[in-house]
Order: C-alpha cells, then structure tokens, then sequence
C-alpha cells in the first residue's frame, strides 16, 4: 500500500487533525502503517521529518516515528503521545533512541499491530474519558434490577448525558420490550456473536435502536442465547469508548461472558428486597460476582421485613449501601406502556437515580 508525501497539508478547521503524524522515509514502513491506519479508519498525514508547518508537530493526536527517522527528529519539543516504530527485536539501541526523542512507547511490527490500530483508532474516534459504566443484578428472582437499571439509563438520557443500555441477560425478556421498543429497528447481540478485535465505538451507537433518547443493546427472539466472550468484551469496551455513561442489566448467573461484562464496570448495584430469603441469595450471587467486580453496592427494596431496615441488610451482606429503592409499581413489574420507568423524572424512583448519578459522578470526578 503506497502513500502520498505531503510537504506542508493545511490543517483542520479545529486546527488539530483526527488522524496520526507519520514521520518517516522507509517506505516497506509507510506501507504497513498506512494499511493499520486503514484498519483504524483513521486518515494519517504523512511526513520524512519534523513538519514545517508550524504547529505540526504539537497539533498531532498521536506520532508514529519510524526508527530510520529517529535521528532527524532529535531536539523537537518534548510531547506526549510520541510511537518510535522498528521492525528489529534485536536492536537494543532503539531504547535509546526512544529516550532521545521522548517517546512514549516503541512498538515492534509486526507482534505489536493490534496494540497500534486499537490506538490509531482511538484517535480516529476523539477517545476521551470513559464511560461511567454501572451494572444492575437482582439479589433474586423479580428484584427488579431490570426496571432500575432502565429507570438510571433513562434518568441519564434526559440529563443530557449520552447513553447506552446494554442487556447482558438473554433469558430476561429484554430491554427494548421495557422500554417499549421491541419493534425499533436496529441491531440486537446476535449480531455482533461474530465480533472479533476492535469494534468502532461510533459504528456500534449509530447500529442500535434508539429509544427514549438513549441507545439499547438488547436480545432479539430468535434462538441465539450466548454470545462468546471475546465479542462481549469488544463490544462493551466500544460502548464505553464513547464516553457518557452505560448501564447494564446482568443476571444472576457469572458465566464468562457476564465476567467479561463485571471486568469492565465502574462499579455494581445488588438490588435486595428486605427480606431474609432474599438476602440470603443475595449473598450468593454477590460472591459470585465479587470475585471480578471490586465495588458492589447494595440498594434496598421494600417493604420489610420485621427487624430488618436499609442498614440492617448491608451489613449482613457486607456490602456498602447505595440507599434505599423506592417501591413504586414500575419497578415491581415490566411495564411495556410508552412511558418507562423514569422517563416523567418526577416520582420517588426518578429521584432515586438522579441522587445515585450526582454520587457516582462527584466519586468519578466528573462534576
């Protein structure tokens, strides 16, 4: 694959490109990192050496220095984001060299190919701040962790925030049918049981449904109850590239899709009802998923039981306590009206989610 040299290309209207800067004259090189920064869907500005251009250099998102150029690039100004790239695992003096222009990483092609397209993809996509990425799983059966986690996602949406659903539990009946969105068009999981690598966080937001403001990944009704943990772990990891905030309804079950899904959360919400059967299974399923998720949290459902309290029910499964749920009919049950749970942000509930993302946001330090 063959590229144009640029001397001096004009600069964006921002006045900083979305691609990458490539400086170098080995041209079997060029061709490699034009071919991943295809791969990345990024369009790189290509240069022998330090641009003329002034702000070249600074303006750039990512460097990738080719190690025949290392030397004509000594004594620019010092910046992040610099990739001094060889193709000689041998050569012990590329460490040096890297030194002396401030390079971040040197990266050897071709073992270190999908390390570079998933950071030329970042580029090409504005990658900033992750999403806050919060999980909801039921204590037990009919918890109502499904309506909770709408009514957050929801709650987000009409904030303003950008928004993802996902629905990680194929045997719950879906999310879009919730929400009142079975019909919508768009991709649901058994679409992307194929993916494999990188997934374009852009090109996975403009494939789902829209519903309500807010985007949903969700199961269709067809047969397809497993999607394997790779495509899980792509998928989920675009999704949070995008930035705003993701919610996603888990089940009870931790099989190694639903690890894929716990490794990537911010942080985790058990809904209990006050109960002591239900805080008993409570127990086991936070065990269960404490074993991959480091911050769970506990949020109580009433009525209850005598004796037992908000309080009461943390400690015995000692767990933090992220307040108590408000009984509200929505979340008891799957309402697939045209309102879903939040979406009039007045009520008990909708307060609920509005204190518990100003939380999670101050401890993020977002806000």
């Amino acid at each position: 694959m063959a590229g144009t040299i640029t001397d001096d290309p004009p600069p964006t209207a921002a006045g900083r490109q979305s691609g990458p800067l490539i400086v170098t004259e080995d041209t079997a090189l060029l061709d490699d990192l034009l071919r991943l920064c295809a791969a990345a869907g990024a369009t790189p500005e290509v240069h022998h050496s330090v641009p003329e251009r002034r702000g070249g250099w600074e303006a750039a998102p990512l460097v990738l220095v080719g190690d025949d150029a290392a030397r004509r690039v000594r004594g620019v100004a010092r910046r992040r984001g610099v990739v001094l790239v060889g193709r000689d695992p041998d050569d012990s003096g590329v460490w040096r060299r890297a030194v002396e222009i401030g390079a971040d990483h040197v990266l050897v092609l071709p073992d270190g190919e999908q390390w570079l397209v998933d950071r030329i993809a970042d580029v090409a996509e504005g990658v900033g701040r992750p999403a806050l990425t919060v999980g909801v799983i039921g204590g037990r059966g009919g918890a109502g962790a499904s309506t909770l986690a709408c009514a957050l996602a929801v709650t987000s949406a009409r904030a303003g925030v950008r928004t993802l659903l996902v629905d990680a539990d194929p045997l719950g009946g879906g999310l879009d049918v919730l929400l009142g969105g079975e019909t919508a068009g768009g991709l649901r999981w058994p679409a992307f049981a194929a993916s494999r690598g990188r997934v374009g966080g852009g090109a996975l937001e403009e494939s789902l449904p829209e519903l309500h403001a807010l985007r949903v990944l969700s199961w269709d009704r067809g047969d397809c109850l497993a999607v394997p943990p790779q495509a899980v772990r792509a998928v989920l990891a675009a999704a949070r590239r995008r930035g705003g905030a993701v919610v996603v309804d888990l089940p009870r079950r931790v099989d190694d899709g639903v690890a894929e899904v716990l490794a990537q959360l911010d942080l985790g919400l058990l809904v209990v009802p006050a109960e002591l059967r239900a805080v008993a299974a409570a127990g086991r399923v936070a065990a269960a998923v404490g074993m991959v998720l480091g911050d769970l949290r506990v949020a109580v459902r009433g009525p209850y039981a005598p004796g037992l309290d908000d309080r009461e029910v943390a400690r015995l499964l000692g767990l933090p306590l992220a307040g108590e749920v408000p009984v509200e009919s929505g979340l008891l049950r799957a309402d697939t009206g045209e309102q879903p749970p939040g979406s009039t942000g007045r009520g008990p509930l909708a307060r609920f989610c509005r204190e518990f993302w100003e939380r999670a946001l101050g401890e993020a330090g977002t806000v």
